[in-house]
């Protein structure tokens, strides 16, 4: 089926988009503006599909945590393997996440942490509907294990009970790296959506950075 790209619009004025590269305070953006706002939040990683839906014919990338090993495996797998797979379940969302968008959208705002893609983003909303959040690698990769969620926390653990934990952890590191690459910030920073840079990991910018994005995206 082919939908008509100004009627998905449509249906997703309501909603308002946080994409970019790790670390840039995407999640924590998306936290403060839903409370500020009285926003719907769909944060990192918030699930959309239906259950039962899934089948690793159809989706190996979403049904991979099914169909793995155990975590060091998923752990040890080579940087280019990971971005093939993140960016496979980014693939496969696009749908899930379109659809469960429209259907929560219609009567309030809806702020989202997404996955979509610059090129989805493009078809899907409007110039004040999104915002690219970035930081440079250093900061990404290196500051990545020094946030209390506790999916990377998960992540931390299983690395320290790996048969070699600074090998495994130089890995997924590395995995990290290629995922934030130069070449892929620089297609968020030439995308032509509005974009925030994080210089600084040691400065408080929570509310400066909350204003840009509330004025941005017509909140206030």
């Amino acid at each position: 089926m082919n939908f008509n790209p100004a009627l998905i619009k449509h249906y997703l004025r309501n909603c308002m988009f946080i994409n970019g590269t790790a670390y840039a305070g995407k999640s924590t953006m998306c936290k403060l503006l839903a409370e500020k706002y009285g926003l719907v939040l769909c944060g990192e990683n918030y699930d959309c599909v239906p259950e039962g839906i899934l089948s690793p014919g159809q989706y190996p990338n979403l049904c991979y945590f099914q169909t793995m090993k155990d975590w060091q495996e998923f752990l040890n797998r080579t940087p280019e393997q990971y971005n093939a797979w993140t960016a496979g379940c980014a693939r496969e969302l696009i749908e899930f996440e379109i659809a469960y968008l429209m259907s929560i959208s219609s009567e309030r705002k809806v702020i989202v942490d997404t996955n979509l893609s610059i090129e989805v983003l493009r078809e899907v909303a409007e110039y004040h509907q999104v915002a690219v959040m970035l930081s440079p690698r250093a900061m990404s990769v290196g500051h990545f294990f020094d946030r209390g969620d506790p999916d990377k926390q998960f992540l931390k653990e299983q690395i320290l009970q790996a048969e070699d934990p600074e090998k495994t952890m130089a890995n997924f590191l590395a995995c990290m790296a290629y995922e934030n690459s130069r070449e892929n910030y620089n297609r968020w920073e030439n995308s032509g959506f509005f974009t925030l840079v994080r210089e600084d990991a040691v400065t408080d910018t929570r509310q400066e950075t909350l204003d840009k994005l509330a004025k941005h995206f017509r909140l206030d």
